[in-house]
């Protein structure tokens, strides 16, 4: 059932880029591409339906024999970890091939850049293999590297490169990490159940776990490794800003939950308070650089900096409520910037600029475009965490859960979620509002195929905010056994070591 998800989208992706001739036509490449997103995302809902959320291991496993010598076998598994992180990875692939220009250039290799991409992510969301892991998120570099600098902007090379270089150093410690954690533990098997890291002195348990960190964080992106982030966002289209947000990111995220809290609980609770902190830095951070940005694009890059932090403040408090708020949180922020790119997209293309400077009167109802408008401002609210909406129910139960543990952090944190209305209420007051000017005449119109994508996701938005409970139920089995796993400092050698 799950190797379906990963080999459907590599499989049309060499179909689509290297069917000999013109068989595949430009135009068909684009309605194949979304026929195959379709079914993928039809099969994940209906592995959804069948998912056991009393259950919280591994289901549906699947395992094939492939280099014992290496120990690397392809083991596939979904618990209420990766369950959301499925369904987020195909439903924005379809977003995105949906609402990409149907005159794009060089679409066959586009197409098949984006499918796997697609596949390469649901790899490392099923691996049940370090190994394994580490070569479906190592997969995923070149095509978006290509995305990045093909079908970029001017700075595209730039970006691509900067891009390039973070990821391999991303990939390059967590290989090291993974070989020290196999090496170190004496194992024959790259197996997630083969490793076990408990009979590993404190010392070294600090020194892997601080490789995890590193490089999961480098993806995230936390500061102050966030550097290739706003360059990439600005740069790319925003079908690929939507895969490179939405997608990409959450690998980092689902990464440090599964490698470093989940492989190294009892390290884990000796530098959680640092990793508090660090998310609170990181919230504040990118809050303040966000209300400084004049582009709505490098805006809501830095937007999505600050989010991680609250990712982060919520792994390091380790409460049960604090872990379901973490994953809800990943999948909210994830359908949240889809939309946000997706209509700052349609506005650069009807108004022909990002700049706040030059953008003012959008809610028009004559000369404007008054329903990308109204959807701007309502993602604006859903990211300010406004009640109603889902990004209210991912920061509440986040903050909810952190409070307990790290109630400073968290309270900065919180300063950070009103910051983020700040500048979004400077962003909707510039374009939104105010007067159009005359010499600008009329834009052109947004056609419903172009305002589809927004809807379905606002819509979305809407419903999970009302009805949190279809997101918390998927996880919360899952990331209760994880809690449970964390010993308390007062019990933990480790801690006392470290207090040492």
């Amino acid at each position: 059932m799950l190797s379906v998800l990963i080999w459907i989208p590599i499989i049309s992706a060499a179909i689509i880029g290297f069917w000999p001739g013109n068989a595949i036509e430009p135009s068909r490449a684009r309605i194949v591409s979304l026929t195959v997103a379709g079914i993928v995302l039809l099969w994940n809902v209906f592995i959804l339906l069948k998912f056991d959320i009393s259950y919280p291991g591994m289901q549906f496993q699947e395992y094939l024999p492939w280099n014992e010598t290496l120990g690397l076998n392809y083991q596939l598994g979904v618990d209420g970890l990766s369950i959301l992180m499925l369904v987020l990875n195909s439903f924005l692939t379809w977003i995105a091939i949906y609402s990409s220009n149907k005159n794009t250039e060089r679409p066959r290799l586009y197409y098949s850049m984006v499918l796997l991409v697609s596949g390469g992510v649901a790899g490392a969301f099923l691996a049940e293999n370090l190994l394994l892991f580490f070569l479906f998120y190592e997969l995923e570099l070149i095509p978006f590297y290509l995305l990045i600098c093909i079908w970029g902007g001017e700075k595209r090379a730039y970006a691509g490169i900067k891009f390039l270089i973070y990821t391999a150093v991303s990939g390059a410690l967590i290989l090291a990490t993974f070989l020290g954690m196999v090496w170190l533990t004496g194992s024959h098997s790259f197996a997630f159940d083969a490793v076990s890291t408990q009979n590993i002195s404190a010392g070294m348990q600090l020194l892997l776990l601080g490789g995890i960190v590193l490089g999961f964080g480098i993806k995230m992106p936390l500061v102050p490794f966030h550097t290739w982030l706003p360059d990439a966002y600005v740069e790319v289209s925003a079908p690929i800003a939507i895969l490179l947000g939405g997608v990409l990111a959450k690998l980092g995220t689902y990464g440090l939950l599964r490698f470093g809290l989940g492989m190294f609980p009892q390290a884990w609770s000796v530098i959680a308070p640092s990793l508090a902190i660090w998310g609170a830095v990181n919230a504040i951070y990118g809050a303040v650089i966000a209300i400084a940005q004049k582009d709505i694009k490098r805006m809501v890059a830095y937007s999505s900096i600050g989010h991680m932090g609250y990712i982060l403040l919520a792994a390091a408090a380790s409460t049960p409520l604090a872990l379901v708020g973490a994953v809800i949180q990943m999948f909210s922020h994830g359908i949240i910037l889809a939309i946000l790119f997706h209509l700052v997209g349609i506005v650069e293309a009807k108004v022909g600029t990002r700049e706040l400077d030059k953008l003012s009167g959008l809610m028009s109802p004559i000369r404007g475009l008054p329903l990308i408008s109204a959807l701007l401002v309502l993602s604006g609210m859903a990211s300010a965490g406004i009640p109603g909406l889902s990004g209210f129910v991912a920061e509440f139960i986040s903050f909810q859960g952190s409070f307990s543990t790290f109630p400073i952090p968290t309270l900065l944190c919180v300063v950070a979620s009103g910051l983020t209305a700040v500048y979004f209420v400077i962003l909707l007051n510039r374009t939104c509002f105010g007067r159009l000017q005359n010499n600008l005449a009329y834009y052109p119109k947004v056609v419903w195929a172009e305002k589809m994508p927004a809807l379905i996701l606002a819509s979305l938005i809407i419903f999970l905010g009302v009805q949190p409970t279809w997101l918390v139920r998927w996880s919360e089995t899952t990331t209760t056994s994880m809690v449970a796993a964390i010993p308390t400092p007062e019990k933990t050698v480790i801690s006392e070591i470290a207090l040492k």
